[in-house]
Parts: C-alpha cells; sequence; structure tokens
C-alpha cells in the first residue's frame, strides 16, 4: 500500500483510541496516538481521565526505543506550549527520534496552534495534516465548542412516538422506545460530562440520569438541573446560556423534558439532535416540544443536516447535526 491508504487506515486506529477519552477528558480533548514501525503498531494511546498523561505520552512510553523511525499518527496537533502537569508532546516525539507525524488536524488552541507542527518540522520530522479531519473535529466537538464560543457542544435527545409525543396525556412515559435504543441512550450517557433535565422531568420521573451498561457504570455524567431554584444532589443552571459557566463540561446532553427542550431550542443552543423514534402512535399525549420562538415556517428550514441513521431493534434512531 501506499502513503494515503496507510495513512487513512492507521488514522483510523488513532480515532478509535481517541473515542475512548470522550466525556472524561475535559478541559483537554481527546486525542487518540498510534506509532507505527515497519507496518506495526509498536505504541497505543489516549487521553486519559482529568486530561493527562497525553496520548503521545502514552504511546510513547509503549514503544520505547521502537519510536525511533517510526510514524506517529496523532489525531489533534501535537502540544507546543510548557505546562506544569507533564511536557510538550512535540518536544517528547522530537526526543523519541520519530521520522513523520501524521496528524489530522491543527490544534486551534492558541497555546500550539501551529507550533507543533513548525516545532517538528524543524527538528527535520516529516508532517502531514489533515487526514481524516472532519472524523477528527467531531470527535472533539466540545473541545472546539469551548474555544470557539466558550461554551459546551450541546445534544439533545428526544425519544418520541411516532407522532410525535414523549408521553401519554396522563404522563406515562416508560417505556416508549424499546431496550436496544434506551442502551445506545446510556452510550451516549457516557460520553458526556454532564446531562441536563428541566424541574418538569424530576418532579415526573425523579430520573437517576447515570450509566446502565456493564463495565461503563464508572462514566455516568454528572446531574444539571435548568430550573429558577437550585436542588440538593444537583448542579443548577437558571437559564440555557448559563451553561457556559459549567466547569470541566464541554459535552452537554439535553435529556427532558419539552420545556428544557425547548428552552434550548429557543435559545438556539442545540448542536446536535438525537431522535429516538418508537413505531407507536399515542394521538392525544405530551408533545416532545414547546415553544421554541418560531416566528415563520420558512425558518425551520436549513437548520439540521442528517448525520446518521439506523435501526435499533424496532426503533429507529436519526441523528441530526447544524445544517
Amino acid at each position: 500500500m501506499g502513503y494515503l491508504s496507510d495513512d487513512h487506515r492507521w488514522m483510523g486506529a488513532a480515532l478509535a483510541l481517541a473515542s475512548r477519552g470522550r466525556g472524561r477528558t475535559a478541559p483537554n480533548p481527546s486525542v487518540g496516538c498510534v506509532i507505527v514501525a515497519n507496518g506495526r503498531v509498536v505504541g497505543r494511546g489516549w487521553t486519559q481521565d482529568g486530561g493527562r498523561p497525553h496520548a503521545e505520552a502514552m504511546a510513547l512510553r509503549q514503544a520505547g526505543a521502537a519510536a525511533t523511525g517510526a510514524t506517529a499518527y496523532v489525531t489533534l496537533e501535537p502540544c507546543a506550549h510548557l505546562s506544569a502537569r507533564g511536557p510538550a508532546c512535540t518536544d517528547l516525539l522530537i526526543a523519541a527520534g520519530v521520522a513523520r507525524i501524521v496528524a489530522a488536524m491543527g490544534d486551534p488552541d492558541p497555546r500550539t496552534n501551529g507550533s507543533g507542527f513548525a516545532r517538528a518540522r524543524d527538528a527535520g520530522i516529516a508532517v502531514v495534516e489533515g487526514v481524516r479531519e472532519a472524523e477528527a473535529r467531531g470527535m472533539i466537538a466540545g473541545f472546539l465548542m469551548r474555544q470557539a464560543s466558550g461554551r459546551p457542544y450541546v445534544t439533545l435527545k428526544l425519544a418520541t412516538s411516532l407522532d410525535g409525543c414523549i408521553a401519554m396525556a396522563d404522563g406515562q412515559s416508560r417505556w416508549i422506545t424499546g431496550a436496544q435504543a434506551r442502551a445506545h441512550t446510556h452510550l451516549e450517557r457516557s460520553r458526556h460530562e454532564a446531562i441536563l433535565v428541566g424541574r418538569g422531568t424530576l418532579v415526573a420521573d425523579a430520573p437517576r440520569l447515570d450509566v446502565r451498561l456493564a463495565g461503563l457504570a464508572a462514566r455516568s455524567p454528572r446531574r444539571v438541573l435548568l430550573s429558577r431554584r437550585p436542588e440538593p444532589g444537583w448542579e443548577h443552571v437558571a437559564a440555557p446560556q448559563a451553561i457556559a459557566g459549567l466547569a470541566g463540561v464541554d459535552h452537554l446532553m439535553v435529556e427532558g423534558g419539552a420545556g428544557a427542550a425547548a428552552a434550548f431550542l429557543g435559545a438556539d443552543l442545540v448542536d446536535r439532535l438525537l431522535l429516538y423514534r418508537a413505531p407507536v402512535l399515542i394521538g392525544r399525549g405530551r408533545a416532545a416540544l414547546g415553544d421554541i420562538g418560531l416566528a415563520r415556517l420558512a425558518d425551520a428550514h436549513g437548520r439540521w443536516r442528517l448525520a446518521d441513521a439506523r435501526a435499533l431493534g424496532s426503533d429507529r434512531l436519526e441523528v441530526y447535526e447544524r445544517g
């Protein structure tokens, strides 16, 4: 194989490693690194909980002397700034003697932002940029949103009937969707630092909002309540815009109910939609959304782009991102 096909394949492995840290590394991005020598992986790493060690440091420690002359595949430009928490990854790669760095994208953090690549090139390392960049950007969407807008990346989850209801008229909502869709929701929870509901959901359902999947229980997110008044045992925001102040939260999942969903949509603070639809009709039930401030039907078009769709048992999942 040539460099292009090999680079694409090995970057896929680095992206898979990066996914392991999603929701656990804020305020650092979750990065993956694979070190390859003579067509064989000699080191691999991903950003650890809390942001350290970095992926490159973990992979280089595993590779040892085999890193000399090897290619390092990283999902983000190696950091180049000094930190009290550890050395710059660019310096570690240079010291290890890697011959080549293949990166999915540059780091927008102004402390690095191109200087990692420049320093590596000055040291005689060949640098390739932009391999599977779109996938890498999706992996660290929360970090990029914090850098650009100072707030978390927001995913809104809705589980509805075919006719757009989230509950019966009397409030019964367990369960509209089946076991596979609910398991997927728990997987999504594990990829977020925090999960938010409104007071109506708190009162009606007393939700646990934890992750109930084998091996992932420790990844249960922090619980946040959208309400005018705090609640013991919950973090609290009084308005959607206040999520900017949630320290250590780069990925926020909004899970209920109709009022909270409408508030975030009305504030234009939803970046991704998870729409689970069950093959049931409820009729006179509770609508999935309240008023989102839409004045003209024309304004609703062009807002969302279908990014993924799949069957989950008898249910269907559709994932939409900003258009």
